[in-house]
C-alpha cells in the first residue's frame, strides 16, 4: 500500500524558510516522478515543483523559481521541498504526490497517490 506523509509545515514570517518532507512507503521515489503541489483557499491546486526519477531533471513553477528547491533522498525514500524567501502568497496547503508511469507533469490531475498535506502560512 502506497503511503505519502508530509511534514515540516508551519507559520513563518515573510522572508523566512521552511523545509517540507514527504516520507514514502510502499513505493520507490527513485523510480517515479514525484512532485509538490499546493492549494490555497478558493484556488485550484497547482504544481509547485516536480523531480524526474532518480533525482534528474526538475520543474519549478515560475512563482517559486530561485526560492524553492526540490530534492529526494533515495536511501530514505523521502522527498523534500526547501522553501526560502517565503512570501505571503505562498500560504497554502502543500501536498506531495506521485504517479505510476508516465512522465513528470505540473498538472495535478495526472497524479494518483497523494499525501494528506501540510499547512504553510506566511505572514507579512
Amino acid at each position: 500500500q502506497v503511503q505519502l506523509v508530509e511534514s515540516g509545515g508551519g507559520s513563518v514570517q515573510a522572508g523566512g524558510s521552511l523545509r517540507l518532507s514527504c516520507a514514502v512507503s510502499g513505493y520507490t521515489v527513485s523510480r517515479n516522478c514525484m512532485g509538490w503541489f499546493r492549494q490555497a483557499p478558493g484556488k485550484e491546486r497547482e504544481g509547485v515543483a516536480t523531480i524526474w526519477p532518480g533525482g534528474g531533471s526538475t520543474y519549478y513553477a515560475d512563482s517559486v523559481k530561485g526560492r524553492f528547491t526540490i530534492s529526494q533522498d533515495n536511501a530514505k525514500n523521502t522527498l523534500y521541498l526547501q522553501m526560502n524567501s517565503l512570501k505571503p502568497e505562498d500560504t497554502a496547503m502543500y501536498y506531495c504526490a506521485t504517479r505510476s508511469g508516465g512522465g513528470c507533469s505540473p498538472r495535478y490531475y495526472v497524479y494518483v497517490y497523494w499525501g494528506q498535506g501540510t499547512q504553510v502560512t506566511v505572514s507579512s
